[in-house]
């Protein structure tokens, strides 16, 4: 049986109130995450500002050590949500199918709230980014029903975790 290749996952959550003690959503995707065999390679909380986004963001993109960003938070349409633009002007290739699947997944949950979601993927530098909603079931949903398969080595009969692993040979 082939072996998970586990991948290096920087977390970022988008939040104006949130602090490491209150964030329920980032500790969801941390504790999914490395239940599954990945590696946390970093975790911050910033407030809901494209530029700040946008800053760890692309710093996360250029570090060869990383090959995952998921961020929690910023991706509704109230006040300061930016998430989406903060991040989608970085993607090489936007994945369409990840915001169009979450939402589906996420209307069986929440019913019509969920076009309200602005979740998206996309690819950048050879790194996966993903969006997802700031609430620890958004968080689970997207984790569980996506996320958990498409960063599995193992899962066939594609994933997004062969794209970001170099000596697969499969990214750029």
């Amino acid at each position: 049986m082939e072996t998970l290749i586990p991948l290096r996952i920087a977390v970022l959550t988008v939040s104006d109130t949130r602090t490491e003690a209150t964030d329920r959503s980032g500790d969801t995707l941390i504790e999914r995450l490395t239940a599954a065999g990945h590696v946390l390679a970093e975790r911050r909380i910033v407030p809901d500002d494209v530029y700040r986004i946008r800053a760890v963001v692309a710093q996360w993109i250029a570090d060869p050590d990383i090959q995952v960003v998921l961020t929690t938070g910023g991706t509704g349409f109230t006040g300061r949500d930016s998430t989406p633009e903060a991040l989608c002007v970085l993607f090489d290739k936007t994945i369409e199918g990840f915001g169009e699947r979450f939402r589906q997944l996420s209307g069986d949950e929440i019913g019509s709230s969920t076009i309200q979601s602005r979740a998206v993927g996309g690819l950048a530098n050879a790194t996966v980014i993903f969006a997802l909603p700031g609430s620890t079931g958004a968080c689970r949903t997207g984790w569980d029903a996506l996320l958990a398969e498409q960063l599995d080595s193992r899962h066939r009969p594609c994933n997004f975790a062969n794209l970001v692993i170099p000596e697969r040979g499969q990214h750029g």
